[in-house]
């Protein structure tokens, strides 16, 4: 009785363990309703992979594993395979009037981030704790109520009830960039005018914030020289992209490739 999970998987006479596939499977998402796609996107990132390490092998490819991370070296064949990107993939820098076209088509895209200066009064909860999280914005309200009324100024009441160490200096925050509070958070200030305060308590994982954007400096597109070296990198990351893909197409299309699915159907054979 065959008892196979997954079909051979088989590249240029090399059969691919089915460990191997149910190995790879686990790094891609897989439900009940998915499963097919999971594993036929497994299976052909083990048939590039392998492609990869064949051609490295017939070439006499050489590496010496590199630090991609902090505390993470590549493998062997992550080396192997990098290395014979490097030597098959020659990417050719821009030129300035390419540079400066894509520019051109829409300078906006390159602004300086915005600065905001911020004020908030934190009503701290466990957002998954629906008490906490009930009590919290309760006390949140009561505060907004209070502000709106104009009884004291938002200062005070942060000093007496913020639960957060900006307290002790009214509430205030500094300047904030983009990236340097929460998503929530972030998203509300984008919202607000210059001295506004949010109309409703802003839920993050730290509680509630009744939220006030003190001033604003948005930010203002900047000139070609200062952008240049960031289009240029971007330019040639996806000039990078697709050699890389035209060199792995020419790959699959002379290479004979059983039980993975790469857009010439589920058995795919092309004679060496």
């Amino acid at each position: 009785m065959n008892t196979q999970m997954f079909p051979d998987l088989v590249i240029n006479g090399e059969t691919i363990p089915q460990t191997a596939v149910a190995a790879e499977l686990q790094n891609h998402t897989a439900s009940k309703d998915n499963f097919a796609d999971a594993l036929r996107n497994a299976a052909n990132a083990l048939v590039i992979r392998t492609l990869l390490l064949q051609e490295a092998r017939k070439n006499g490819i050489e590496a010496v594993p590199q630090e991609v991370s902090p505390n993470r070296i590549e493998t062997n064949e992550e080396a192997m395979i990098r290395a014979l990107l490097e030597a098959e993939i020659d990417i050719i820098p821009p030129s300035e009037d390419a540079i400066r076209a894509e520019w051109q088509k829409d300078p906006e895209r390159f602004r300086s981030m915005p600065l905001w200066e911020v004020s908030h009064i934190l009503c701290k909860c466990d957002p998954n704790d629906a008490v906490e999280r009930e009590l919290a914005l309760r006390r949140a309200n009561d505060i907004l109520s209070e502000l709106r009324k104009g009884g004291q100024s938002f200062e005070n009441i942060a000093r007496t009830q913020s639960d957060c160490g900006s307290r002790s200096a009214g509430g205030s925050l500094g300047q904030l960039s983009p990236g340097d509070t929460v998503p929530e958070f972030e998203a509300s200030l984008r919202q607000l005018s210059e001295g506004e305060i949010a109309p409703e308590p802003v839920l993050s994982r730290y509680g509630y914030h009744v939220l006030r954007l003190d001033a604003l400096a948005e930010g203002h597109p900047l000139p070609f020289e200062t952008v240049k070296p960031k289009i240029s990198e971007a330019m040639e990351k996806a000039q990078w992209a697709r050699k890389a893909k035209a060199f792995v197409d020419g790959l699959i299309a002379s290479s004979s490739i059983t039980g993975a699915d790469l857009g010439r159907g589920t058995n795919n054979t092309k004679p060496n």
